[in-house]
């Protein structure tokens, strides 16, 4: 059900509750003073930071992963000083997977609450409707995991730790064209999704380029439930794999129907497909499946495994690449607010400009231009219930 008004939540300096993914919303948190959206280095009142993202809706576990991974970078920060000498907190809104939820959102964090800096989207539909907000109010942006390159081109205020769509569509193109060695790919895109669309075409470009032919292009509407007219245009053409770049909540449907209809073949995707509930959704009809991704449980970088040790024993599970580039986003946030001369949003801007070997858990970040992550991705294979590291591509 609609819910009429954003739900807010307070991760305030010892909250860890807050951050459980099936904990109750702690209560709305009062209005911040002057102090609290960085006045006087001085003052001990809390820096307050925002975060939007789908705490309820189709896609909530993106916004639940990010919002424990924020929380346990706030919870560090401030066990080890704060920064300037006061304590952090973060105010979290939920968009609810909708991008005029989202817009919404990150007005009233910027009006009303005054943050210094602005977390999210996971999604990059919904993170284009917050950038315009963020890039009016000379707000600074960082989205853990929106990959369209629109998001950062919405202006200077704009930022992301993670790869974007050209480089994931690119390396799923390569591939499954230079490793799977297949010749023949069908597309199926969410056409209501930037995210999905620029992936789509991305892939489509790169793979062709290296000598593979797309056999059809389909399309369906986030919210769909019936893709068998797609997949039954596809099994007559016999793709050797079928490139799904959605989100884990269609892509798990998707493979069930396919495989209903006799089309076996590998379905490949990216960052979307992230989230342990593809595997419930799919059923095991996912088995053999591919995906790009930012970051990899495998990963013996003892930087990535330190965290994720840590998370589990906060949250008993693993962290997912949401959770992760969450983490790194908040914690890039914070050491640009230490290295600034003071909180305006034009001084944390410049540091966060001025960021170089950023040691993030989802791999070193470094910004270019465009205010974009150049990182390394990584391929996963899905295997039951449990994706499999594959190999890693650097930029």
């Amino acid at each position: 059900m609609r819910q009429t008004l954003p739900l807010v939540f307070a991760t305030l300096t010892l909250l860890s509750a807050a951050c459980e993914k099936k904990a109750a919303p702690t209560p709305p948190a009062p209005a911040p003073t002057p102090a609290a959206s960085g006045g006087p280095a001085t003052d001990s009142a809390p820096i307050l930071i925002g975060q939007v993202g789908s705490l309820t809706g189709s896609e909530a576990t993106f916004g639940i992963s990010a919002r424990n991974g924020i929380a346990m970078a706030v919870k560090e920060a401030n066990a080890a000083g704060g920064v300037k000498g006061r304590p952090l907190a973060v105010r979290v809104y939920d968009s609810q997977g909708r991008p005029e939820e989202a817009a919404q959102a990150a007005t009233r964090l910027i009006t009303q609450d005054k943050v210094v800096v602005l977390l999210g989207e996971a999604a990059s539909s919904n993170s284009l409707a917050m950038a315009e907000k963020a890039q009016a109010a000379g707000v600074p942006m960082i989205t853990p995991t929106s990959t369209n390159p629109a998001v950062t081109r919405k202006g200077d205020y704009i930022f992301r730790v993670c790869f974007i769509d050209p480089f994931q569509g690119g390396v799923m193109a390569k591939f499954a064209r230079d490793t799977l060695q297949f010749e023949r790919v069908a597309v199926l895109q969410d056409n209501k999704s930037a995210f999905s669309v620029g992936l789509s075409d991305e892939f489509r470009r790169a793979f062709t380029e290296r000598g593979g032919q797309i056999l059809a292009t389909e399309s369906y509407s986030k919210g769909d439930t019936d893709f068998r007219a797609q997949l039954t245009t596809f099994k007559k053409m016999k793709p050797q794999a079928l490139f799904v770049p959605g989100y884990y909540t269609d892509v798990g449907i998707i493979a069930r129907q396919a495989r209903e209809l006799g089309l076996t073949v590998p379905l490949l995707g990216g960052d979307g497909w992230e989230s342990d509930r593809l595997f419930e959704l799919s059923g095991g009809a996912l088995e053999g499946g591919y995906y790009v991704n930012h970051y990899s449980l495998d990963n013996p970088d003892p930087r990535t495994q330190d965290f994720i040790t840590r998370y589990k024993s906060v949250h008993g599970e693993a962290p997912d690449s949401v959770a992760a580039l969450a983490y790194d986003a908040a914690r890039l946030a914070i050491d640009a607010m230490k290295r600034a001369p003071d909180l305006s949003g034009a001084a944390v801007r410049d540091a966060l400009v001025a960021t170089r070997d950023f040691p993030g858990v989802g791999g070193t970040i470094n910004l270019d231009e465009n205010r974009d992550a150049v990182k390394e991705a990584v391929i996963l294979r899905v295997e039951g219930d449990k994706r499999r590291f594959v190999t890693t591509v650097k930029p």
